[in-house]
């Protein structure tokens, strides 16, 4: 009889799985992207390939890549998604997750999004606030207060936004460390592909028995929620519902956890800022946002072009693929004063990096209820809070995602 792995193990191979997922995701070293995206923006907003992955100019023949660097540009694709369609998304993203509402086009799409609000609903934040983030912060900072230093990445910011995704979802507790490493097997397809078609077979034959149960007994859950939704006399299929159950988890959890990792590091590092937080709760709402603007966690997207159109002045063919670069649009100094510094007090103007248009984030909200919590309590629970000088300099790290993937710090 094979003996299941302990807590401790499952958190190793937790950790073990995290760095194999940011190794394939071009996480090396504090390399930064943005010195290059300063240059490839001032040159020009729209360029043909992706040059900072390696890709200049186009083939004579075969599909074409083109890639949007400004501000500007990356909100007029997101805001057409007729002409920048995601049907790309349905080669990438079905065969791992199933149909998703990722892939969808309208007029199908505006009807799903309609349903997948119901599990999103902004009634449900206040009792989301109350009976499940807020305690669950409570805690695991209770678990490691004493201790007096930490790494905050895998002491708070791994765990915290998978358990609120699995407790939502209406998962036992003793499943979420098995569905964090599947979770994350899965998004990393880009460095194991077998792994991740397989921890998404694991993953599809769990969610069966939790829905059929949830169809049994309906609880005050999301996967209830989704099940009994209508809309115009449309209801999600089960295989919809798997689809939403298996894209929850790395869509909202992942980059919410090193969101909140970035802006922890913005904060250490700017210790005047950190200070002025401390002092001013009414300053964390701006310095959220911030965060994800200085450091967007995911910098990319895709998009599929359905027709011949131009875009900033270039020609773009239909078939082509559209690269979105988030953190060059979040960057762009003709938007934002000193744009590649975190200030939390600059002038506020919407950032894009929850999306925008049709396919803006529907987990936008309950990510920033999530920072909010995680830093009150923080800097609530923990005084003093600030790096550890005998730790090694933290630093961000990623071309794909990014975030610190250590935070040491101490306390008093």
């Amino acid at each position: 009889m094979v003996e299941s792995p302990t807590v401790e193990e499952l958190e190793q191979s937790i950790r073990d799985a995290q760095d194999k997922f940011n190794a394939g995701m071009g996480a090396d070293g504090d390399a930064s992207p943005y010195p290059l995206l300063k240059e490839l923006r001032a040159q020009s907003p729209v360029h043909p390939g992706w040059p900072e992955m390696g890709l200049v100019g186009n083939p004579d023949v075969g599909p074409q890549t083109f890639t949007a660097y400004s501000f500007d540009a990356v909100k007029a694709v997101f805001t057409d998604n007729i002409t920048f369609s995601t049907r790309c998304y349905e080669d990438i993203v079905r065969p791992l997750q199933g149909p998703t509402i990722l892939e969808m086009q309208e007029p199908e799409h505006a009807v799903y999004r309609k349903l997948h609000e119901f599990a999103f609903a902004r009634s449900s934040m206040k009792r989301w606030d109350g009976e499940l983030v807020g305690p669950l912060v409570d805690q695991t900072i209770a678990k490691f207060k004493a201790d007096k230093r930490a790494d905050l990445v895998d002491a708070v910011f791994m765990p915290i936004p998978v358990r609120v995704i699995a407790a939502l979802l209406g998962l036992p507790e003793a499943d979420v460390l098995w569905f964090h490493r599947l979770a994350i097997d899965m998004l990393g397809f880009r460095a194991d592909m077998e792994a991740a078609m397989t921890a998404s077979a694991q993953m599809k034959d769990y969610f069966v028995d939790i829905l059929a149960e949830k169809r049994r007994s309906p609880q005050d859950d999301m996967v209830s929620i989704l099940a009994a939704a209508e809309v115009d006399g449309m209801k999600m299929s089960d295989e919809q519902i798997y689809g939403f159950m298996r894209n929850l988890l790395p869509a909202g959890a992942e980059t919410t956890s090193r969101s909140t990792a970035s802006l922890a590091f913005a904060l250490l590092t700017h210790p005047d800022q950190l200070e002025a937080v401390r002092t001013d709760r009414s300053l964390l709402p701006q310095a959220i946002e911030e965060g994800i603007r200085w450091e967007t966690p995911l910098l990319n997207f895709m998009r599929e072009v359905t027709c011949d159109t131009e875009l900033c002045g270039v020609h773009i063919p239909a078939g082509a693929t559209m690269m979105l670069s988030l953190g060059s649009a979040n960057h762009d100094e003709s938007r934002w004063r000193d744009a590649e510094q975190f200030d939390i007090f600059r002038e506020r103007k919407p950032h894009i990096g929850f999306a925008h248009g049709a396919h803006v984030c529907l987990g936008m909200h309950l990510a920033r209820l999530e920072s909010m919590k995680i830093f009150n309590a923080l800097l609530d629970e923990l005084p003093g809070l600030r790096l550890d000088p005998d730790a090694p300099a933290p630093f961000i790290t990623g071309t794909m995602f990014r975030s610190p993937s250590r935070l040491d710090v101490v306390w008093d």
